[in-house]
């Protein structure tokens, strides 16, 4: 949806064809989140089904009536958005993003089934992750360290983005410290095996030294 909606607010901004919303969405967006051209063609297509976008009229010479950068790489096809489709554009700048159905996390999904799968070392998944995880923050954190004070908009763009990162590796970094501690506290719990070992061999001691009844 987020894709879907990105690429229409582009078009309401100015007509362009799929290479051309492939490298402004990348560039606003500091390459983060990269598209496959053939995901831009095919969101771009139902955008056209959907009546919120439609290619923009061919002049007499075949040529597009708005203006065109020189790239030879690019198609010469251009959409622009329709009147239902700047609506949309302008309702979805108004209108919070929803979080009462969370996105899939891969990392949330594989500690709640490790927890569940005999003989797997969750602490170790865990702490194998953080080192994953620290790499990646201290990565972020050296681009962050790199970031000049924004100059324009596509600048200040790549560094909320880049904000985005770093708070979000943060809060992964001490949700794992979470995990780590709740997972020893419940292993401090648990009966040792000794303590099990004793109550099985005087279980069988009694078994033993019950009389049992013949019938």
């Amino acid at each position: 949806m987020s894709v879907r909606l990105g690429l229409l607010a582009l078009l309401a901004e100015q007509p362009m064809h799929g290479y051309q919303l492939r490298q402004e969405f990348e560039a606003r967006t500091g390459g983060t989140w990269p598209l496959n051209i053939g995901q831009v063609y095919t969101t771009v297509q139902r955008l056209v089904r959907d009546g919120l976008v439609e290619p923009v009229v061919q002049g007499p010479t075949g040529s597009a009536d708005t203006d065109e950068s020189a790239d030879p790489a690019r198609e010469t096809e251009q959409f622009t958005v329709t009147d239902t489709g700047r609506a949309e554009a302008g309702q979805w700048w108004t209108t919070p993003v929803l979080r009462g159905a969370p996105a899939r996390d891969e990392l949330a999904m594989k500690l709640a089934l490790a927890v569940t799968v005999p003989g797997v070392d969750v602490v170790d998944v865990v702490r194998r992750q953080r080192t994953e995880t620290m790499s990646a923050l201290r990565d972020f954190t050296r681009l962050k360290g790199r970031t000049v004070e924004a100059q324009g908009p596509q600048e200040l763009a790549w560094s909320l983005v880049l904000d985005n990162l770093v708070f979000t590796t943060e809060a992964e970094m001490r949700w794992l410290d979470h995990v780590e501690a709740r997972l020893l506290r419940v292993a401090s719990e648990r009966p040792t095996a000794p303590d099990a070992v004793a109550r099985n061999a005087a279980g069988a001691e009694s078994a033993a030294t019950t009389p049992r009844v013949h019938r």
